[in-house]
């Protein structure tokens, strides 16, 4: 029930699109139509939006991520937190996102929302730097989608015998939200 309850938090914390309502605020609304890919992200939200527009949707859009999936972890022992039970609520922020409930089931891309779920599950954050180094590499060298950069990713998580336990089970993690992403 513990579980359901947090995905359910996670859904619907991630299904605020923030660059939407920021860019409400800041009377630019029309400009996210308007732009290339029609994004509701943290990248149109900086480049239509402006800068204070881009980092009140940045932080917003971590915030929704890291949230859920830190108070997840945080009420439960060990034994409590199965592989599946934490994919599940880890995942949940990053659909919420890319098929909001409050936008008829549409929504962004998930970047920024994926990385604040990492900090949740991980947050010294030396996962979350190299998943966002692979994603800059990936995307600005071979122009791919991030799903494809998330499985470069885990897989070299995978291989990396130095990493924790929790850093291998975000590989899987990452494996699943690869799959699950549009």
């Amino acid at each position: 029930m513990r579980t359901i309850l947090y995905a359910l938090f996670g859904y619907i914390s991630g299904s605020v699109l923030y660059a939407k309502n920021f860019m409400k605020l800041f009377n630019k609304e029309e400009l996210i139509e308007e732009s290339k890919d029609k994004n509701p992200g943290t990248a149109n939200a900086f480049m239509y939006g402006g800068m204070t527009c881009g980092i009140m949707t940045l932080i917003c859009e971590l915030l929704k991520g890291i949230v859920p999936v830190h108070m997840y972890i945080n009420g439960a022992t060990p034994q409590e937190i199965g592989i599946i039970p934490l994919a599940i609520v880890l995942t949940m922020p990053v659909v919420g996102h890319v098929c909001s409930m409050f936008d008829n089931f549409h929504g962004g891309k998930g970047i920024a929302v994926t990385f604040g779920c990492l900090l949740g599950l991980a947050p010294d954050i030396k996962a979350v730097i190299i998943l966002a180094l692979f994603f800059i590499f990936y995307s600005s060298i071979f122009s791919g989608s991030f799903p494809t950069a998330f499985k470069i990713f885990a897989a070299f998580l995978h291989n990396m015998s130095s990493f924790s336990l929790s850093e291998k089970l975000l590989s899987l993690i990452l494996a699943i939200a690869a799959f699950w992403l549009p």
